[in-house]
């Protein structure tokens, strides 16, 4: 048989919030660890091949199942989050598409918080619905509407903090609650990453990262990767992940590597620059509010060890959204976040999606709202471009 490496048992290698050791050393010697861009693995008998087909021995069969490269690197990111295992997709959504489907069918409900990722908004009200799963939408402040909502729930999914206004929630509480009802546990943790927040050491069942993000770190690439217990990502690939066929490429598994060996330094930076931006801003007379949860009284903060790039804030009625953003020089306007460019997305142009279905109308945020993305440029730079078009903006 061939000497392809065991994907099943490298977790045995795992040690904890380290980057750059490889999940695999003897696998992978090399500083960098290979791709290994190949779509199938073959083997050296009939009986070898078997054994596989049958489960009694585990081994690479088809890169649309298991790749020894983007192994690597879901065991990276369940290492991190002090998960044991771990499942990567094309995309943060195909991600959790298939961890919700791999948990409720026809009949269940789902709770879930207000201001989510626009996109997932829309699978829980559209594809589910056509499914006959409820949804409910809860304000995780609220615990006692959230322990209500609960009751007889499927699944409880969380941002921390939300999409576009940073809502934090109290992860812990809310996951508390969640098991004493029963009810399993995912949330998004792309904004915070697994080096600012470990939401399975607070009581979350399931993590779920749009890798294209932080981890990635570069615009690059797009993926997503879920961890979780080895029998929540065993159900993934025994329901879902198999037929939706949304599976990682080696390369861009190999990408997302080389992006985490600088995932820690990264991370410091965004920080740095946001925390001062976002201070800035908030004293400036043409801002009407700073949405940063670094700026929140709020119980949320205590799981966050420290505050990502990604914040958002209100343009005061005198300033006109469109002139502000077209008056930006070296500032982008541009979806996503997470790499080295600073990026503005206005909420007023995601108002204006034609079915109107998106958790911005439906849970009313503001046309003068602006997501700010900011990058590793030297921070200077971008005060003043802020500065000169928000003196342009002005009515």
């Amino acid at each position: 048989m061939n000497q392809s490496i065991n994907p099943h048992d490298l977790g045995a290698h795992a040690v904890a919030d380290d980057l750059f050791t490889p999940v695999d050393p003897a696998a992978f010697n090399a500083v960098s660890p290979p791709i290994f861009q190949t779509s199938l693995f073959t083997y050296d008998s009939y009986e070898a091949m078997e054994d596989v087909f049958a489960g009694r021995t585990r081994n690479y069969i088809y890169s649309r199942g298991d790749n020894p490269t983007v192994r690597e690197f879901e065991l990276l990111v369940a290492r991190l989050e002090g998960a044991e295992d771990g499942r990567a997709f094309s995309s943060g959504t195909a991600a959790i598409t298939s961890t919700i489907l791999s948990l409720v069918q026809a009949g269940d409900r789902v709770v879930a918080v207000r201001h989510l990722y626009n996109d997932v908004y829309r699978l829980l009200v559209k594809l589910l619905d056509r499914l006959g799963v409820a949804v409910d939408f809860v304000d995780p402040a609220d615990h006692d509407e959230v322990r209500k909502a609960l009751s007889g729930a499927k699944l409880l999914y969380l941002e921390n903090p939300t999409s576009f206004v940073f809502e934090l929630q109290d992860i812990a509480a809310l996951s508390a609650m969640a098991k004493e009802a029963g009810v399993t546990t995912i949330i998004d943790n792309s904004w915070a990453t697994p080096l600012f927040q470990k939401p399975i050491q607070h009581g979350v069942d399931i993590v779920i990262h749009a890798a294209s993000k932080y981890l990635g770190g570069h615009s690059d690439t797009v993926a997503g990767v879920v961890v979780g217990s080895k029998e929540a990502i065993a159900r993934i690939n025994a329901t879902s992940y198999p037929y939706v066929g949304a599976k990682l490429s080696p390369f861009e598994a190999w990408l997302l590597l080389r992006g985490m060996r600088t995932l820690r330094v990264r991370l410091k930076e965004h920080e740095r620059s946001g925390l001062l931006l976002a201070d800035r801003l908030k004293q400036h007379s043409a801002i009407a509010r700073v949405r940063h949860p670094a700026f929140q009284d709020h119980p949320g903060r205590a799981t966050l060890s420290g505050y990502a790039g990604l914040f958002a804030f209100d343009l005061n009625p005198d300033i006109d959204v469109a002139r502000f953003v077209n008056s930006l020089r070296d500032i982008r306007l541009g979806v996503s976040w997470g790499g080295p460019e600073t990026l503005v997305v206005p909420a007023k142009v995601a108002l204006q999606i034609p079915d109107r279905m998106t958790s911005f109308i439906r849970f009313g945020v503001s046309e003068q709202t602006v997501r700010f993305a900011v990058g590793l440029e030297e921070p200077e730079l971008l005060w003043n471009d802020l500065q000169q078009a928000l003196h342009a903006a002005r009515r």
